[in-house]
């Protein structure tokens, strides 16, 4: 099956992904909290002098005189630090669900960053062949999208290009997730009907891209077994830096296996009280007897 150039799938421009322009320029928290809030000449003096007799930090200076918000000085802060993260009006068009966006530097953030860097120094490692990364789980309801999105936005935190493809085209949650639209997506481009615009660019996490489900099939496993999905993720790995796949629960059949075995690379996860560990001894056999390098077994505490 011949598989249409990654301009004419995406729908986006290829030189401006192939080509990023590095913007790191120093500024000032206070014309970072400019940009989100109407604060003039008068209120930053105002801020500073409350700075100074208080001797506290001037994002600290700015909330207490109710200029601004915390999540107007965590996005300054992020923007300093060259850590992108969503300001409170992006915020609004992301789930909740959005850790690694919404809060950064929290407890459930930093997991996914240690997760990230275990998973730098291993299966996705520079020196290692270029794999995207399938996340599979058991059952549904045991965490696999809610990882799959976090892990994609921690690694778009870096500065690289990442993409995250919604493979579950049995109970897809990603475009709710990231709020986009999901009419078209990866199952229009495996059945040869591919549409432009179906990888959109986060406008909260620049260097963050979803590609959706799109239309539910009803021949899911089929689509998927074909050579098209692996065709399509080599084109992709040629033009992203980090792959995430979310895929369907293995109680749904083999699609997960199939979709892991092309990807290159699996990340097992279960929920502790709710997973069978006979069901996670069988997923992970599954999976070491395919193409896929295993990255490891992960259980949600949640």
């Amino acid at each position: 099956m011949k598989i249409p150039s990654y301009a004419s799938i995406a729908g986006v421009n290829t030189r401006s992904i192939e080509e990023p322009v590095q913007r790191v320029v120093d500024r000032s928290i206070g014309d970072l909290l400019r940009e989100v809030r109407d604060i003039d000449d008068e209120q930053v003096d105002q801020i500073l002098r409350f700075q100074r007799e208080h001797q506290v930090r001037f994002g600290e200076a700015a909330i207490s005189l109710k200029l601004a918000s915390s999540g107007d000085v965590l996005w300054a802060l992020s923007q300093q630090f060259h850590y992108p993260c969503a300001t409170e009006d992006d915020a609004i068009t992301l789930s909740d669900e959005l850790v690694m966006a919404r809060d950064p530097f929290g407890d459930d953030a930093e997991i996914f960053r240690d997760i990230r860097s275990q998973l730098m120094m291993g299966v996705l490692a520079q020196d290692q062949p270029r794999r995207a990364l399938a996340v599979l789980s058991p059952n549904v309801g045991d965490g696999k999208t809610y990882f799959a999105a976090n892990l994609a936005v921690a690694f778009s935190q870096l500065g690289a290009r990442t993409l995250l493809v919604d493979a579950d085209m049995r109970t897809p949650r990603q475009h709710d997730i990231f709020n986009v639209a999901g009419r078209a997506g990866l199952s229009n481009i495996l059945a040869g009907r591919a549409e432009s615009d179906v990888i959109h660019q986060s406008n909260a996490l620049p260097s963050l891209y979803v590609l959706p489900v799109g239309t539910l099939p009803p021949n899911p496993l089929e689509l998927v077994q074909r050579s098209a999905f692996g065709l399509l993720m080599r084109e992709l790995l040629g033009k992203f830096d980090h792959i995430i796949v979310d895929t369907p629960a293995a109680c749904h059949g083999a699609d997960a296996r199939v979709l892991a075995a092309k990807c290159g690379a699996a990340l097992i996860m279960g929920r502790r009280n709710t997973s069978r560990m006979d069901a996670m001894h069988t997923l992970v056999a599954q999976v070491t007897r395919s193409d896929a390098k295993l990255a490891g077994v992960l259980i949600n505490e949640h």
